[in-house]
């Protein structure tokens, strides 16, 4: 696995990665969310499960209707609260980039416990690296992980 992406470079993609986001708190902006891809299907969004080999291409207008129709299901079976909470999107109106937690492992996503959690699937206009590979974990958890198993 790369974490260069295609073209060579991850570098956009990790720029708005690590970029500012907006929560999508509640259902219907869930839904409008959803509507907005949709009607921007014109296949340049790239789908990515982390943990899985980034696309090299991006999704046509029909795999990205199936990916949003199943992870709409399965967010709204398994985030067993009122609103949703699991997404993120560098813009609302116009995204280019959005985070969807999964919500059986959500960790600490805001990061207060110094340890990263990635999401479970990333869409995205620039063409995605492998995160956890462009990513590591930091040098004293790498070091405390090594000590445990050292004695």
């Amino acid at each position: 696995m790369t974490t260069e992406g295609k073209n060579g470079s991850g570098k956009a993609f990790l720029e708005a990665f690590n970029g500012g986001f907006a929560g999508i708190l509640h259902w219907r902006q869930l839904d409008a969310l959803w509507e907005r891809l949709r009607g921007d299907a014109d296949g340049a969004w790239y789908v990515y499960a982390v943990g899985e080999p980034p696309p090299a291409e991006p999704a046509s207008a029909g795999q990205l209707d199936r990916f949003i129709a199943g992870v709409d299901k399965l967010l709204r079976a398994e985030h067993h609260h009122d609103y949703c909470g699991v997404v993120y999107a560098d813009r609302t109106d116009a995204p280019r980039l959005i985070k969807i937690f999964d919500p059986n492992h959500l960790g600490s996503s805001c990061g207060s416990s110094g340890t990263r959690v990635f999401p479970g699937w990333v869409l995205s206009r620039n063409p995605p690296v492998d995160l956890p590979a462009a990513m590591p974990p930091t040098r004293s958890r790498r070091r405390w992980w090594q000590a445990i198993f050292s004695g």
